[in-house]
C-alpha cells in the first residue's frame, strides 16, 4: 500500500510542477490582450476565453498537488488541539466519511460530463467558438488526481497510526 501512496504522491508532484508552467502562456495571453486593447485599440475575440481556459486547467490540475502539501483552506480549530493519535483518527474518519465520497462523486460526474462533451464535440457559444471538450476532460482529471491524493493521505494516516502503537 505504501508503494501505491508513494506513486500517487510522485504523480501529483510531477503534475503539479509541470502544471506550474501553464502560468507562462497565461501571462503571455494576458499581456498580448492588454497590448492589443490599450496600445492598438484592437481587442481580440479570443484572449479572455483563453485566459479562462488556461487558468481553469491550471487550477484543476493543481488540486491534487495542493492537497498533497496541505495547501487547501482548512478549519483546524479542533484538530490542532488534539494529540497526534486522535488527530490522525479524526483525519481518517473525515477522509472516509466526507472527503472520499464527495470527491469520488465529483470525479465520477466530471468524467460523465467530459464524456458527454466529447461525444458531441462541444464548442463554446462565443464568437471564437473553441472546442471545450478537452478542458472538461482536464477538469475530470483534476478531480481524479485530488481523489487519488486523498487515498494516498488515507494510506499515510493508517501507516502513521500503526507506527504510533
Amino acid at each position: 500500500m505504501q508503494q501505491i501512496a508513494r506513486f500517487i504522491d510522485a504523480l501529483n508532484e510531477f503534475v503539479g510542477r509541470t502544471n506550474s508552467y501553464l502560468i507562462l502562456p497565461l501571462i503571455g495571453v494576458i499581456s498580448f490582450e492588454v497590448l492589443m486593447r490599450y496600445a492598438f485599440n484592437a481587442p481580440t475575440a479570443w484572449a479572455f476565453e483563453m485566459t479562462v481556459f488556461l487558468y481553469g486547467v491550471h487550477f484543476m490540475l493543481a488540486l491534487g498537488h495542493t492537497h498533497k502539501h496541505d495547501g487547501h483552506v482548512a478549519i483546524d480549530v479542533f484538530e490542532a488541539r488534539l494529540p497526534p493519535r486522535p488527530r490522525t483518527i479524526l483525519r481518517i474518519i473525515v477522509n472516509l466519511v466526507i472527503f472520499i465520497p464527495t470527491i469520488g462523486l465529483l470525479s465520477i460526474w466530471s468524467v460523465v460530463y467530459a464524456k458527454t462533451s466529447w461525444g458531441m464535440f462541444e464548442r463554446a457559444s462565443s464568437s471564437w467558438g473553441p472546442s471545450i471538450y478537452p478542458y472538461k476532460a482536464l477538469m475530470a482529471l483534476g478531480f481524479i488526481l485530488l481523489l487519488l491524493q486523498g487515498v494516498a493521505k488515507l494510506i499515510h494516516d493508517f501507516r502513521s497510526l500503526r507506527s504510533a502503537e
